[in-house]
């Protein structure tokens, strides 16, 4: 089994990356194989529109742009799994989330009948984290934040699970940042009491997908 783990996370060790490292833990600990990269590392845009992957002559499920995404994208279609994580800002996962996903999922549609060239499956697992409340996301976001989900699903033909870790903290220091419409005591609760439930449900997903 070989799973990849995507942070597309500006920070490389705060909460996104941090979950995805449990998930990575997970992978490991059944044996699977793991690459772990940080997308914020790479040279990359969003889908060019190119359709040099939509050429009747073209490899299928291939992006032939070249920059630094490309590989990964081979490598994630050729994993067993991959399990990707971002922050939510805005009310949407990150500028880089969404240019990986245009890119993996334009190179596996067919555009003969709107089905999937990809000819095998990979489990992809989803880690949102965010400052809303639990509450608020299930009620609210949860659907809102389907598109990928469903689009991976129906496209890579694999196992989709999501998680989300909520009203997560910021910085250590609160006092040192404008940032007072959060209540810095409540968000360092939180960090000690509901954000290792959040790592183990993450170390779980990566157990899951990568069996």
């Amino acid at each position: 089994m070989k799973t990849i783990i995507v942070n597309a996370s500006p920070r490389k060790n705060w909460n996104t990356a941090l979950m995805l490292k449990e998930a990575q833990k997970g992978a490991e600990s059944v044996g699977a194989e793991t690459e772990y990269v940080d997308l914020y590392d790479l040279n990359f845009a969003g889908c060019h529109s190119c359709l040099a992957c939509k050429r009747k002559s073209a490899e299928k499920s291939k992006c032939y742009w070249k920059d630094d995404l490309s590989p990964w994208i081979e490598k994630i279609l050729q994993a067993d799994s991959v399990i990707i994580g971002a922050p939510i800002y805005f009310g949407e996962p990150t500028a880089h989330f969404r240019a990986l996903f245009e890119r993996l999922c334009f190179c596996v549609l067919s555009y003969d009948g709107g089905g999937s060239y990809f000819d095998r499956s990979v489990n992809v697992g989803i880690i949102y984290t965010m400052n809303a409340p639990k509450a608020y996301y299930e009620a609210n976001m949860r659907s809102a934040l389907e598109g990928p989900e469903r689009t991976y699903e129906r496209l890579l033909k694999g196992k989709v699970k999501v998680i989300a870790a909520c009203e997560t903290m910021q910085v250590n220091d609160y006092e040192k940042y404008n940032m007072g419409m959060f209540n810095a005591k409540e968000r360092k609760e939180s960090r000690e009491n509901q954000f290792p439930k959040d790592l183990f449900d993450a170390w779980n997903l990566g157990a899951e997908l990568s069996r």
